[in-house]
């Protein structure tokens, strides 16, 4: 009987198969095995927790092949600092982005990665005592901060006792980061002078209207925290004799709920988060320098790192999902949906009102 003869190129095409199998099997193995990639960079103190959660940098190293490094430091320093060894910078807005440009030149590649809203923190006898003078008001269990009044009163010079709240020493104020290094100082800095011009962004052109006012506010509050980090975390530590109100990002306590449950129980009751009326969003922008900086875009946009920065974090990847998961924490007075936003004023003006307040 007559062997049959295997057509050469059926035995090529299988030959083929085999080694590209073979191929894919090797490299499975030894994926694992290799050392991810390690990028360093500028990162804005209120994202460390995320930067440093461990199923996020579980992903990140098995699906990307990258493990993230930093240096904690203000958004608008990050533009100044020595950019030697980075691979990326991650501040928290596009006025940060602005400078970077303004500075260096067009980055390599840029993309917003986390969003979340500025808010007011302070203590349930502050609220009270606003709210009686009609400078707040509560909706649907949410707090709200009319800015124009509020803006009018600090600028009024209004002492705490004459608001209702004798036991406060001083005036009435809000502290904020160092609006020249930090991102949320920088845009509460924004955020104000909206309210000064009337609730209107503000605009180059009327700037001169507003900004002996804002300087002279600032000007009050005496020494400035570079880190939000730093300012919220002195917050919850001084009291309210210390801080009876400061602005930070509405992330900062739905993470604080999460990562240390049982310190948010002992202080829930107390601690009143408030969203200003207008208030303004802050676009958390990773800024890739070099093509391993580069690496990492794809894997912060992971739709499981995207899950994890909300439900761990409080950043509002996908405002939507957030809206509709708010009773994911604990928190109240949370917003199912942020309504109320105005847009910040334009690099220009913020360059004017950063150099004024130098």
């Amino acid at each position: 009987m007559k062997s049959k003869k295997i057509n050469p190129r059926l035995l090529g095409f299988l030959l083929l198969l085999l080694m590209a199998a073979g191929t894919g099997i090797y490299y499975g193995i030894t994926s694992g095995n290799r050392e991810p990639v390690v990028v360093e960079g500028y990162v804005g103190g209120e994202k460390i927790g995320f930067i440093e959660d461990p199923e996020i940098q579980e992903i990140l190293e098995e699906k990307y092949g990258i493990r993230m490094d930093y240096s904690k430091a203000g958004s608008l320093d990050m533009g100044t600092l020595n950019q030697e060894g980075k691979d990326y910078l991650f501040p928290s807005s596009q006025t940060a982005l602005e400078y970077y440009r303004e500075e260096w030149g067009e980055p390599r590649k840029s993309e917003i990665i986390l969003n979340t809203p500025i808010v007011l923190y302070t203590h349930r006898m502050v609220a009270d005592a606003l709210a009686e003078k009609g400078i707040m008001e509560e909706a649907d269990g949410v707090y709200y901060m009319d800015m124009e009044q509020m803006a009018q009163t600090i600028m009024e010079g209004t002492s705490w006792a004459e608001v209702g709240l004798p036991q406060l020493y001083g005036d009435v104020s809000i502290d904020t980061t160092d609006p020249v290094k930090s991102n949320s100082g920088n845009m509460f800095a924004g955020l104000l002078a909206n309210a000064l011009n009337g609730g209107q962004t503000v605009s180059e052109g009327q700037l001169s209207q507003v900004l002996p006012a804002l300087t002279d506010i600032f000007a009050r509050l005496g020494y400035m925290e570079t880190s939000s980090a730093d300012l919220f975390s002195q917050f919850l530590k001084m009291g309210v004799g210390a801080k009876p109100i400061i602005a930070g990002y509405e992330s900062q306590l739905l993470e604080f709920s999460v990562e240390k449950p049982e310190d948010f129980a002992a202080i829930k009751d107390d601690i009143i988060m408030v969203y200003p009326s207008p208030t303004v969003w802050s676009t958390h922008v990773y800024i890739a320098l070099t093509e391993n900086g580069e690496m990492a875009v794809q894997g912060l946009l992971d739709p499981q790192v995207q899950e994890l920065a909300w439900k761990n974090h409080g950043f509002r990847t996908n405002v939507y999902l957030a809206g509709s998961e708010a009773g994911t924490f604990q928190v109240e007075g949370l917003a199912s949906d942020i309504t109320r936003v105005m847009s910040m004023p334009d690099y220009g003006t913020m360059k004017q009102i950063i150099d004024s307040l130098q």
